[in-house]
């Protein structure tokens, strides 16, 4: 186990200073550009190379109630969306400080609550101006243009908040990531490049540098760097605005953006480019997941024929056979199921291979002493031998005997159990020319049902000549070296049917300790995938949903201090109605504190993603943007006006032609939004639960210093 060390106050919000302390270890997560953590086992003495929250929180020490919230909030994400789980560890993080710094400004509870609930739906709401709407996507698929026959090229961020790139200034711990994908790019062949973002000429370097120096260039080259998108902006409900309409009051002191210009989106309707946005520099998994889909359209089309039922992508009918120790040249996508056996199954698979065999599968275990769920045992009965020979077999022997009988008169050759199996079964089957396969996936089982006509029981004594399925085939999956087999000591082989609704993606990896990070990442980006298609929207990504978050949270909070300036102005003439105006008081300060959270998310995914040499650095760049944001009367409107000019091909005048184009990047909705509450709510709860603070004063005096505290303001 790995404890998280910090320094615990114990005269201030405990609860809170540990949400940080945990967020604090997966800091370097945040973003495209991971930085992996060898998390080593002392007790097995192995290690394992790790890059995603969910498996750091596996290994760290969280006995503590806060570390239990905090992972089970983490878990549900995970498993859930099985993306977003970054994003939520920071933002705890964040938000518990910006909770912790409202209680040291003397902020009752109850206001901090309501408030910070109140500025995130107030965000959430804001943030769908940037959603990009996904309509008929595969309706017009071009089979010739897939996502390994474009190079693509490194992680970027949402244009403006991109500045030059300087080697020089690249954190050592990026460049020596041996799991970033970042720093590799594909093109066709499949020959591993230099990502021209990350590795520039010498003289573009001292001219980035002589950028940053000067103040007064600095602007137009955070645009000139950004590459053009391939998305059109076709129109936008806030642009064309005037001066006198940038805001308007909501009933509860939140404000509402009005315009009466003809409302403008993106719109994408191209599966590469949506991919490429959402693969966040990850191409290689990326890559998979495009064969994987393709190939599901691909059966799907040959199924139903002259039938226009709409392709929906199924993520369920979608498996991974992770083999660490095989070269990576091995990761492909098939279709069927790809999974291992022992090597001792070589002879058996060789007979079995060149025929169609008879299969049979078992939902439960395949075990003597297996009962299904809910089974409950007769009382009162007692079992009288008839005779006193003693006999020559167990009842296991007997048992497995009796399986093997079955096996014989269906004539079956193949057996996929969803439980476990008996070692003694499987070894006397495979002497008998049978394969049984344990631990099968449910959807695998019920996919072989459909397609074999086979009927899944849960005992083998309800084995009839109606339950067995036909026509299925076993063979060897490809020919790996003998000397790669002989050190993982596995066989992997394929199992299909025709009309079989199936795709294996096999993962390979040379370095054991990579494997699981391997996998992790591939699902993500198939997840990704899954719900930007499933609501058939996305948000502009790369910090671009933040950077709105954050200036329209600084925007509320300066129309809140107005409004407080005007309160307290009038408050000594009725100083009976001080409780009722506390909230327009302290509100302005609950929303500075929650969008400090936003603004340490963009500068530590700026830093992160080799952007700045610091986050301090990040936080200039960022309160730049935020200042012209301000001005130009609504941030969203300069965030899609901004990725409108580089999409027009003005501000390209900085950039090499021999960088390829990168299409935008993207993020999924619903995930991300979730992601935000789940934080939010983490903090909440903790900060409510834990109310108590230890200061060595009672409830009560802490209480009265508040209202003393405030009756002097």
């Amino acid at each position: 186990m790995v404890m998280a060390c910090r320094v615990i106050n114990k005269r201030r919000h405990v609860g809170l200073q540990q949400l940080s302390s945990f967020s604090g270890t997966g800091r370097t997560f945040l973003g495209p550009v991971k930085s992996s953590k060898f998390i080593v086992d002392e007790e097995r003495h192995e290690s394992i190379l790790i890059s995603s929250v969910v498996r750091l929180l596996e290994s760290l020490d969280l006995t503590s109630a806060v570390g239990q919230l905090l992972n089970e909030a983490v878990q549900t994400q995970n498993n859930t969306y099985k993306t977003g789980t970054s994003t939520l560890l920071f933002l705890v993080g964040a938000w518990s400080s910006a909770a912790e710094e409202c209680l040291h400004l003397g902020v009752p509870i109850s206001l901090i609550v309501s408030v910070m609930s109140e500025g995130l739906n107030s965000c959430i709401e804001e943030v769908v101006s940037l959603q990009v709407p996904i309509h008929n996507i595969f309706d017009h698929i071009d089979s010739t243009k897939t996502f390994s026959g474009l190079e693509t090229c490194g992680v970027s961020l949402c244009p403006f908040l991109q500045i030059p790139s300087d080697t020089g200034l690249q954190k050592a711990h990026d460049l020596k990531d041996v799991a970033s994908p970042s720093l590799t790019i594909y093109n066709l062949s499949g020959i591993p490049v230099r990502s021209p973002k990350l590795f520039r000429p010498q003289a573009e370097d001292e001219a980035n540098k002589n950028t940053l120096q000067n103040p007064q260039t600095l602007k137009k080259s955070l645009l000139a760097d950004s590459r053009c998108r391939k998305s059109i902006l076709i129109h936008s409900r806030h642009f064309n605005r005037t001066d006198s309409n940038r805001w308007i009051n909501k009933p509860e002191g939140f404000l509402e953006q009005h315009g009466a210009a003809t409302p403008r989106t993106y719109r994408c309707n191209d599966l590469v480019e949506l991919e490429m946005g959402l693969s966040h520099g990850d191409h290689n998994s990326m890559k998979l997941v495009d064969a994987a889909v393709r190939l599901q359209f691909q059966n799907a089309s040959t199924q139903q024929g002259n039938c226009t039922i709409p392709f929906v992508f199924d993520i369920s009918r979608i498996f991974t056979c992770c083999l660490p120790g095989v070269p990576e040249t091995f990761s492909c996508v098939c279709p069927g199921y790809i999974t291992v056996v022992s090597i001792s199954n070589t002879t058996l698979i060789k007979e079995l291979q060149n025929q169609p065999v008879q299969i049979i599968l078992i939902e439960g275990d395949l075990t003597e002493n297996y009962r299904h769920l809910g089974f409950n045992k007769a009382a009162n009965i007692n079992t009288l031998l008839e005779s006193m020979k003693v006999q020559q077999y167990s009842s296991e022997e007997q048992w497995t005997d009796y399986v093997l009988q079955v096996l014989i008169k269906f004539n079956v050759n193949l057996v996929l159990v969803q439980g476990n199996v008996s070692e003694d079964l499987i070894e006397k089957c495979m002497h008998s020319k049978r394969l049984v396969i344990g631990s099968v996936n449910s959807s695998v089982m019920q996919a072989f049902a459909e397609a074999s006509g086979a009927v899944q029981v849960a005992y083998i004594t309800q084995v009839n000549e109606n339950c067995v399925g036909s026509g299925v085939c076993v063979t060897f999956w490809r020919s790996i070296p003998s000397d790669v087999i002989d050190r993982i000591n596995i066989l992997t082989i394929m199992i299909k049917t025709e009309g079989i609704n199936l795709v294996t993606v096999v993962l390979t990896s040379p370095l054991p300790a990579q494997m699981q990070a391997r996998e992790d990442r591939f699902w993500t980006c198939a997840y990704r995938l899954y719900y930007a298609l499933r609501e058939q929207k996305v948000f502009l990504g790369g910090g671009a949903v933040e950077f709105l978050c954050l200036s329209h949270l600084q925007i509320l909070a300066e129309q809140s201090l107005s409004k407080r300036n005007h309160v307290c102005s009038g408050w000594l003439h009725n100083t009976s109605s001080w409780l009722a105006s506390s909230l327009a008081l302290y509100r302005s300060t609950v929303l500075k504190c929650l969008a400090n959270g936003w603004h340490k998310y963009l500068s530590a995914l700026m830093y992160n993603t080799a952007n700045c040499s610091s986050e301090l650095g990040a936080s200039t760049v960022i309160q730049q943007h935020l200042q012209s944001a301000t001005d130009s009367g609504s941030p969203s409107s300069y965030i899609l006006n901004e990725y409108s000019k580089l999409n027009s091909g003005i501000f390209n005048s900085g950039i090499s032609n021999k960088l390829e184009q990168i299409p935008s990047v993207y993020d999924i909705v619903t995930p991300k939004t979730e992601a935000w509450r789940r934080a939010l709510d983490l903090v909440l709860l903790v900060l409510q639960t834990d109310s108590e603070i230890i200061t060595g004063l009672g409830h009560t005096q802490i209480n009265s210093q508040e209202t003393e505290g405030f009756l002097f303001l």
